[in-house]
């Protein structure tokens, strides 16, 4: 009645289709303090639904892989390559969901998957395990007598005598606060607010993400021109009957320490400019005559004087508020993002008003053009991974890398159509190509294209239709505020963890020795992958191999 087969991490499983198990081999490679995962993928022949309960121990954590909809799984017209699942609209594994009371359901002839994840200790001793899954069939409410077990699935796993490194580069994915005050339905920054914004950092920080986003005025991010954001500002302003600027900035440090306790090292603040192209400020909020009002916003020119007169008071206060909570030097500042070539004059304007009062500090953009680094307006370029080339040949002491809805061809991705590899094999090709950090603009974007509207991401995954399903964000909003992890969550953590331990080997050996482990043939780029499970899964397990071996010698 049933068939059990246990799978790579990296495959998604579709109803349909059976899975092939291939890059799967049942005996995983770990460092202490790493995680590491497989499938089980589950399908029973009857014909009425069954559930199935999953007994196991820890540190071993065992959740389904739900099916969602995608109803826009891909671009159209030719905007992708071939290396998707499929792309037809339709349910789609991605949501991963602990086991409910009355077990896992499986419908009738469908395939399924049951994710499993095995946490190793830093503290765990070298040597091979054995971990186990079982699984029991619940009886239906008509039957009697007890759960009956149909399959044990085993595997091993040899746990290296290394310790998995922290993170050295920053990964920023960004934080929507307004999208979790809108969906929860709560006040910004009451209470409550705070608390679902505490479980849902600790998630991001639990998977490697170490760089956030900091509202420090509402973000201008996908926002239409001339609509608005729910306002959601650290910083109170007060405007004086002398035309002067005063600024609270209790908030703001609430969220640092937040952050901080949470795992957080790295922060970058809001935009200061609007999206694409620094032609208007951000909204800003302030008090004037006892009332809260917009101070700034799409009617505001970003070069005019009264702007400028507010960032001339504001930044020298803000880079003190960020000393005196010693981040300062691990923060980066925004201009305006994704700007293109024609608005090289508006976003020159833009930095030309904040460099005084910025000089020193870091400051990054994502953007496309290699012309806004060469003639000096970028310190950090961030750039678009099928753009990157120029700023490869020509690099930047620091180059960062991200990727989005854009991104659709030959380079890797996290759209849930995409296979897994694509999305795993990430942390191998930024440190392939020596890249310093990676950005992504959606850990939690709740909203259509240009925050028209709110929408529910259990029923839409694409923007309103907008962006490849899966692109706007890597977790769902669950009960009590806790986030809901994604298929794609765990395979960006493991990439970021393959990345990690090339960092470990690197300190072993040399970047060049590593380089010549990981690559030997030299053929791993942005755009150039192995486009399998196996492929992907080799290219790890030859740095584990290689640890192993120094380990001998220890």
């Amino acid at each position: 009645m049933f068939e059990i087969k246990p799978i790579s991490p990296m495959e998604k499983v579709l109803p349909t289709r059976e899975p092939s198990g291939e890059g799967f081999t049942g005996h995983l490679t770990a460092l202490r303090g790493e995680t590491v995962s497989f499938q089980i993928a589950c399908r029973q022949n009857g014909s009425r639904k069954e559930r199935l309960h999953a007994a196991y121990n820890s540190p071993v954590r065992v959740r389904s892989v739900d099916l969602v909809p995608c109803e826009y799984p891909c671009h159209t017209g030719g905007r992708r390559d071939d290396d998707y699942l499929a792309d037809e609209p339709g349910l789609y594994p991605d949501i991963l969901r602990e086991e409910p009371d009355c077990g896992f359901p499986l419908i009738s002839c469908q395939w399924r998957a049951l994710w499993v994840d095995i946490a190793i200790a830093e503290e765990a001793e070298p040597g091979e395990y054995a971990f186990e899954v079982a699984l029991y069939r619940i009886p239906g409410p008509e039957e009697k007598g007890g759960q009956e077990r149909i399959a044990t699935v085993s595997v091993t796993v040899e746990v290296l005598d290394w310790e998995l490194p922290e993170l050295a580069i920053p990964h920023t994915e960004w934080f929507h606060c307004d999208c979790l005050a809108n969906y929860y339905g709560v006040e910004v920054f009451s209470e409550q607010h705070w608390e679902i914004i505490r479980q849902f950092l600790q998630t991001a920080a639990s998977h490697h993400c170490n760089m956030i986003l900091t509202p420090l005025f509402t973000p201008p991010l996908d926002t239409a021109i001339g609509g608005e954001r729910r306002t959601v500002q650290l910083v109170g302003v007060t405007k004086t009957d002398e035309g002067r600027y005063t600024f609270d900035f209790s908030r703001l440090e609430r969220w640092i320490r937040l952050c901080r306790e949470t795992g957080f090292r790295y922060f970058e603040m809001s935009h200061l400019f609007s999206q694409w192209g620094a032609v208007a400020a951000p909204k800003i909020m302030g008090t004037v005559h006892g009332k809260e009002e917009r101070l700034f916003g799409w009617e505001t020119d970003a070069s005019g004087t009264e702007y400028r007169t507010f960032l001339h008071a504001f930044l020298p206060e803000l880079k003190k508020t960020l000393a005196d909570l010693g981040v300062l030097d691990r923060t980066w500042f925004h201009i305006s993002d994704e700007p293109t070539v024609d608005q090289l004059d508006s976003y020159r304007r833009a930095r030309e008003a904040v460099i005084e009062d910025l000089g020193g500090c870091h400051m990054m953009d994502a953007l496309s053009d290699f012309d806004f680094y060469r003639q000096g307006l970028v310190e950090t370029p961030v750039c678009a991974t099928n753009h990157i080339r120029p700023f490869l040949e020509n690099r930047p002491p620091r180059l960062f890398a991200y990727y989005c809805t854009a991104q659709y061809a030959d380079v890797s991705n996290r759209f849930i159509a995409q296979p897994g590899y694509r999305t795993r094999v990430l942390g191998m090709q930024l440190y392939r190509e020596r890249i310093d950090g990676f950005l992504h603009w959606g850990y939690n974007f709740y909203n259509s294209e240009y925050s028209l509207y709110p929408i529910n991401p259990f029923t839409c995954t694409d923007a309103g239709g907008a962006f490849p399903s899966g692109d706007p964000f890597l977790v769902y909003p669950g009960e009590d505020g806790r986030p809901v992890e994604s298929m794609r969550l765990m395979l960006m953590d493991e990439a970021f963890q393959d990345y990690c331990a090339l960092q470990l080997l690197e300190s072993l050996v040399g970047r060049e020795e590593t380089e010549r482990v990981l690559d030997p043939d030299r053929t791993l780029t942005l755009d150039r992958y192995p486009k399998s499970c196996a492929g992907v899964s080799e290219l790890r397990e030859r740095v584990n191999q290689k640890l192993c071996s120094l380990q001998r010698g220890k």
